[in-house]
């Protein structure tokens, strides 16, 4: 199936042909289409929506357990994050990063990079 992104869009506000973009927003590349004319800009909507799930899921405070399994500690991680991560990402690694930013202040990592 072809991608609307190959196709020639031409503005609707002044009747004249748009150029393709790709613009990088809080790590995401985001397809859009560009009319010089009116400064109009017409994102790609997959990558719209992508970005829109990430934001709502970014605004999110999830309250999890952290748990003493053997020697470690485990936590578990929101259904919501990882079903986002799988679709964004299509293939989560089995081990991912983890890091110690500053006190009080963890990161996890799903791809490597």
């Amino acid at each position: 199936m072809a991608d609307i992104f190959e196709t020639t869009l031409i503005c609707d506000s002044c009747s004249k042909k748009t150029n393709k973009i790709k613009l990088i927003k809080d790590g995401f590349v985001l397809r859009a289409w560009d009319c010089r004319s009116c400064n109009k800009r017409f994102f790609h909507p997959l990558d719209k929506q992508e970005y829109e799930d990430f934001k709502r899921l970014k605004s999110k405070v999830f309250r999890v357990k952290l748990r003493l399994v053997g020697n470690s500690y485990a936590v578990s991680i929101p259904r919501e994050i990882i079903e986002f991560e799988e679709e964004f990402n299509r293939k989560l690694e089995e081990l991912i990063n983890i890091s110690l930013e500053e006190p009080g202040k963890l990161s996890l990592f799903f791809r490597k990079g």
